[in-house]
């Protein structure tokens, strides 16, 4: 399990674009790199939506939006242009790079285990280092929550 500190795992996926986004891109810049469980779902819409209308913050402080699910290049770029999302969304096929931030794992639903993706995000800062963790990001406040992991001013 990854702890603060740490350095962030190295990644390079397809974009919304099918374009190659690596970790590398983001050195020298705050990341929040966030991994939600599918395009189009309630939550994960709310979750992104959220950061969405809180975009202008995240600009104010020179922070980058990452997003990241196992959904395709087309379901990203679909879910980008209905819901308006400013921001990048990376396709982890595989599962590679869920796998080494811990996000995939066993998860239980009505008495049922299975595995799937932990909705997590990773604050990281210019280093490449990981500054926080949040191990339950929260669909309607997940802005809230990384405002007060990074202490920044509204």
């Amino acid at each position: 399990m990854l702890t603060i500190n740490d350095p962030a795992p190295h990644f390079t996926l397809p974009n919304q674009s099918n374009e190659k986004v690596s970790l590398n891109d983001y050195r020298g810049k705050k990341l929040v790199l966030y991994f939600y469980p599918e395009d189009n779902t309630p939550l994960c819409t709310e979750q992104s939506c959220n950061l969405r209308d809180n975009y202008s913050l995240f600009q104010k402080h020179r922070l980058q939006i990452v997003g990241i699910n196992s959904d395709s290049v087309e379901s990203h770029s679909m879910f980008i242009k209905k819901f308006h999302l400013p921001f990048t969304l990376l396709v982890d096929a595989d599962k590679k790079v869920m796998m080494k931030y811990g996000v995939w794992a066993e998860k239980i639903m009505f008495g049922n285990r299975y595995m799937g993706i932990k909705r997590m995000t990773f604050l990281i800062n210019e280093k490449g280092n990981i500054e926080h963790i949040i191990k339950q990001a929260r669909a309607k406040s997940h802005t809230q929550q990384i405002v007060k992991l990074w202490k920044l001013e509204k």
